[in-house]
């Protein structure tokens, strides 16, 4: 009995799940351009010897305290690891700045801090959803980083991950029809180019690449933020060597539970593969088969046309252009004409509307359509019908262009445009 009372023993105190007890410490460090950062470290009460370390890194938002990470930072440290939960960086951060290579020498100044620990033996970095984009970049630059997690990670760019979020989102809505490519698609390429998204285009393939560190790659199967199944893809294409592949069934893209737990067996998958990894022990390449998932569309920079400032300068123009004929009085014939002024600047209003309003309501729960019809909110359909109405009022008035006024030709002219604007834009489009 005394046997076996010693050996559970020994079994309790070196299985880092039974380790019921964490202790922290609150840690500052610097960045690069001189901001003062905190953080939180968290360690298993007793240490047997060096345990491994891990950094965590945040998704997106600028200014994250160290609070969001607290269950992650927790449930690792109870597996046996070392964990820092830094603060992220408020300032040179926002929706049309930031810059992954400095959030990355951020991850690197919070790394010397805990390769400090004097419990920590190999360490490497953890990084959620945004810091999946950055924690291959700090890996790069430091030899020091012995591994990487990621949850979530995207294997696409920033705008491409973004526009399959937001056609998640109307979906769940059940928006249909060409506002799902309007509004996900076109208005997002819009922003991108008017320098409103922030590191649109980054390529995540080249660092990940030159990734020389095994990798956990996990994802949740019903993530609908980042696609699982073309991130995990391009992982697989990308990695040379040592990466691990894992997907929660039925788990979201932050792999939490509605009641902020984390997904069963996520923290002992951590747990288990950084102390295999930290140990010397890298474990054999896992490939999951991949969860179904909606495909995306990409997303590459404007053409000279798609320009925001010629699609925008188009829209001004046929505004100023319908307005300057509607607020004259009515002359003979010309009737016709009034009608493609009036319907066409109220399907620019309505089109204008929707996409801005459905942008502004836009959360992680969704987007806020309001009351849909055939699929459509009400004031997209409006926006359509009005659309179809100036299209083909400004094709009737051209039947009449030779014994047209000025201001009918101008207006029709204005007609005409606009049916291929309302083309890219949806609007002539079922």
């Amino acid at each position: 009995m005394k046997l076996l009372a010693t050996a559970l023993l020994a079994l309790f105190l070196h299985t880092p799940a039974a380790q019921a007890e964490v202790k922290t410490t609150d840690i500052t460090f610097t960045t690069q351009d001189g901001q003062k950062l905190g953080g939180r470290v968290f360690a298993p009460t007793r240490p047997t010897g060096k345990l491994p370390g891990l950094v965590l890194l945040h998704g997106s938002g600028g200014g994250n305290s160290w609070r969001d990470l607290q269950a992650e930072a927790d449930a690792f440290a109870r597996q046996g690891l070392v964990v820092l939960a830094p603060d992220k960086r408020s300032a040179g951060y926002s929706s049309t700045r930031r810059d992954y290579y400095e959030l990355a020498d951020d991850a690197l100044a919070a790394f010397a801090v805990l390769k400090k620990h004097p419990s920590v033996g190999r360490a490497g970095l953890w990084g959620i959803s945004e810091g999946g984009w950055v924690a291959p970049i700090a890996a790069n630059r430091s030899k020091a980083v012995d591994f990487l997690v990621t949850v979530g990670g995207p294997g696409l760019s920033p705008l491409r991950t973004q526009s399959w979020n937001a056609a998640n989102k109307l979906d769940r809505a059940g928006i249909k029809g060409s506002l799902r490519s309007s509004y996900a698609r076109t208005f997002h390429r819009l922003a991108a180019d008017a320098g409103l998204f922030a590191s649109a285009y980054h390529d995540p393939a080249p660092e990940l690449r030159r990734i020389k560190q095994p990798v956990l790659a996990l994802w949740g199967s019903e993530d609908n933020q980042v696609p699982p199944a073309e991130s995990a893809e391009r992982f697989r294409a990308n990695i040379p060597a040592g990466l691990t592949v894992k997907f929660f069934a039925g788990a979201g893209h932050s792999l939490h539970q509605g009641s902020g737990a984390l997904t069963p067996g996520y923290a002992d998958a951590v747990g288990s593969w950084v102390r295999e990894v930290a140990a010397g022990k890298v474990p054999a390449a896992v490939n999951e088969p991949l969860p179904a998932q909606p495909r995306s569309v990409d997303t590459p920079p404007s053409a000279w046309w798609e320009s925001w400032q010629l699609q925008i300068g188009a829209m001004a123009l046929l505004l100023l252009a319908y307005l300057a004929y509607t607020i004259r009085p009515l002359g003979p014939g010309s009737w016709l004409a009034r009608l493609v002024a009036i319907t066409g600047s109220l399907s620019l209003v309505a089109c204008a509307y929707t996409l801005v309003s459905m942008l502004m309501s836009s959360s992680s729960l969704g987007v806020q359509a309001g009351p849909l019809l055939m699929g459509r909110p009400l004031s997209w359909l409006a926006a359509q019908l009005l659309a179809a109405v100036a299209a083909v009022a400004a094709l009737t008035c051209l039947t009449q262009w030779r014994s047209a006024s000025f201001r009918v030709r101008l207006t029709t002219v204005a007609g005409l445009v606009f049916i291929p604007w309302g083309v890219y834009w949806g609007l002539l489009v079922p």
